[in-house]
C-alpha cells in the first residue's frame, strides 16, 4: 500500500501510539467495570478512543488519494520552543525556584510572561493585543480559581504581600 497522506499518517500513527501507551498505564489501576468505575476506566477508555481514532487516520491515509501527498515539512522548531518555554517559565514565575534563589511571583506576573513569550511564537507580534489578553486571563483566572474555587496560591509577589 502507498501512503496517500503523510500528514495524516505520522499523526495517526502518533495518536495509535500515544493511546496505547495510556491505555496500557491506566492498567496498572483498578479498571472496574461500567457500574463500579475504578481510577483506571475513564483513562483506558480516553485511551483506547484515542488509539482507535489514529487508526482510523492511518486507514484515511491509505486510502484517501491527496493532490501532492501531503508531504510533511520541517519542523517549526522555533514556536515550538517557545511555547514550551513559556510553560516553563509560567511554572517557574508562579512558585518559584527556591534553589537558585528565585522568588514566586505570583499568578497574575506568570500570566503576563506566559502571555508575552507565547505571543511571540506567531508570526506576527503585536504588543498592546497580547497586553490585554494578558489582562484578561489574568483578571479571569484570579476570579475563577482564586475567588471562585478558593484555591490557595500566591497571587502577588512574594516582595509585595
Amino acid at each position: 500500500m502507498k501512503i496517500q497522506s503523510q500528514k495524516d499518517f505520522f499523526s495517526g500513527l502518533m495518536f495509535t501510539a500515544m493511546g496505547t501507551a495510556f491505555a496500557a498505564g491506566a492498567t496498572s489501576y483498578h479498571v472496574g467495570d461500567a457500574a463500579r468505575m475504578g481510577p483506571g476506566y475513564f483513562p483506558l477508555l480516553l485511551g483506547v478512543l484515542l488509539a482507535v481514532l489514529g487508526l482510523v487516520a492511518v486507514a484515511g491515509a491509505l486510502t484517501v488519494k491527496t493532490a501532492d501527498g501531503e508531504p510533511i515539512g520541517r519542523a517549526a522548531w522555533r514556536p515550538l520552543l517557545l511555547i514550551i518555554g513559556a510553560n516553563v517559565v509560567f511554572g517557574i514565575l508562579l512558585g518559584g525556584l527556591p534553589s537558585i534563589g528565585v522568588p514566586a511571583m505570583g499568578l497574575i506576573i506568570a500570566i503576563y510572561a506566559l502571555t508575552l513569550i507565547a505571543a511571540m511564537a506567531g508570526t506576527s507580534f503585536a504588543l498592546r493585543p497580547t497586553l490585554i489578553l494578558a489582562t484578561i486571563l489574568a483578571v479571569g483566572s484570579y476570579l475563577v480559581f482564586i475567588v471562585g474555587l478558593k484555591l490557595q496560591f500566591q497571587v502577588w509577589p512574594t516582595f509585595i504581600s
